[in-house]
């Protein structure tokens, strides 16, 4: 089993910048793939970034490419999405996911078995 826990969301200006962040812990070394998902209410998850936890590649979603970036600390199992000019379409509860999968389709949820409780994070106009 492995654990998520999510941190630093907020309410933030348009323009703002926000670091969020996933601690994992248990099973960790048997995660091939830390993933960042958002969701607002009535619509589905939306893929956000994920990163190989081995940090050798990265993958982003177009709506945030060039402002958002995903990183790791492999030394304290955690995993970043420090995001950068924040706009009011980012609002939305962001969730980190792992995944044991290695043949996968990363930017679908439903290839990650487990998932953070999610944080806040408000962007105002």
């Amino acid at each position: 089993q492995v654990q998520l826990v999510e941190s630093g969301g907020g309410l933030v200006q348009a323009g703002d910048s926000l670091r969020l962040s996933c601690a994992a812990s248990g099973r960790t070394f048997s995660m091939s793939f830390i993933g960042w998902f958002r969701q607002v209410p009535g619509k589905e998850r939306e893929f956000v970034a994920a990163i190989a936890w081995s940090a050798i590649s990265t993958n982003y979603a177009d709506s945030v490419k060039g402002r958002f970036t995903i990183s790791s600390d492999n030394a304290k199992n955690t995993v970043y999405l420090q995001m950068n000019s924040l706009k009011p379409e980012d609002t939305a509860v962001y969730y980190c996911a792992a995944t044991t999968l290695t043949n996968l389709v990363l930017r679908s949820s439903k290839s990650y078995d487990y998932w953070g409780q999610g944080t806040q994070v408000t962007v105002s106009s």
